[in-house]
């Protein structure tokens, strides 16, 4: 199987798998989306998700976010850890909205990676899921995937998403870094993986990464 039908299979496979594909944290504008993605990192989409009401019912907007002092945003989200850094970001990036942006989040990764907290990362989500702009976040599931599926080295993020746009249509971006995300909860977990149900592994991957598989379920 060449690159490009590998390339093709992937995309056929999780269209077929996910037709509508719903974004993991919840928000209602790119502000909240911000927040939700900073919050999340070295979290969990579903822990976010059971904190961002409470602090959303206080402040869902730059606005009243800075009413609140760093450490009242803290003791709200500290269930997702990194909780220091974290509210600092948050209060910061909002007063810098407010003073920068007429309270606006930007549209331009420029302007997003100068905000406290917010990397390439969080900067590609909501340019991608807020804004439409073609972006590939990586994540974990991405990048495990990416390399189980032979298509990047797993060297690093960096050059994973580099593989990515190079080899995955602009257009399909948004839609396909959701449903590397998807796909690898559900079929290509780091653990408790079950390749029988891994389709797309299975049909693509990496040869060293099956082998390591079959010599572990013999073991």
């Amino acid at each position: 199987m060449t690159k490009t039908e590998k390339v093709n299979f992937i995309i056929n496979t999780l269209y077929k798998l996910y037709p509508e594909i719903p974004i993991p944290l919840d928000h209602k504008d790119p502000y909240t989306l911000l927040i939700a993605v900073l919050m999340s990192a070295q979290s969990t989409d579903v822990r976010v998700n059971k904190i961002t009401p409470l602090l959303f019912e206080k402040a869902d907007n730059p606005y009243d976010m800075v009413k609140l002092s760093a450490e009242e945003i803290r003791e709200i989200i500290k269930p997702v850890g990194l909780s220091p850094m974290k509210s600092k970001g948050i209060y910061g990036l909002s007063k810098i909205l407010i003073e920068k942006h007429n309270g606006k989040v930007p549209q331009s990764f420029e302007s997003l990676e100068e905000l406290p907290a917010v990397g390439h990362k969080t900067a590609s989500v909501v340019m991608s899921q807020a804004f439409g702009i073609p972006a590939f976040p990586v994540d974990t599931h991405i990048h495990r995937l990416m390399y189980r599926w032979n298509l990047s080295n797993g060297k690093n993020v960096v050059q994973t998403e580099k593989d990515a746009k190079r080899l995955f249509p602009k257009e399909l971006w948004n839609d396909l870094h959701l449903q590397i995300i998807w796909y690898g909860r559900e079929y290509s977990p780091a653990r408790g993986w079950d390749l029988e149900k891994d389709i797309i592994t299975k049909t693509v991957g990496r040869k060293s990464v099956l082998n390591e598989y079959y010599k572990l379920k013999k073991s």
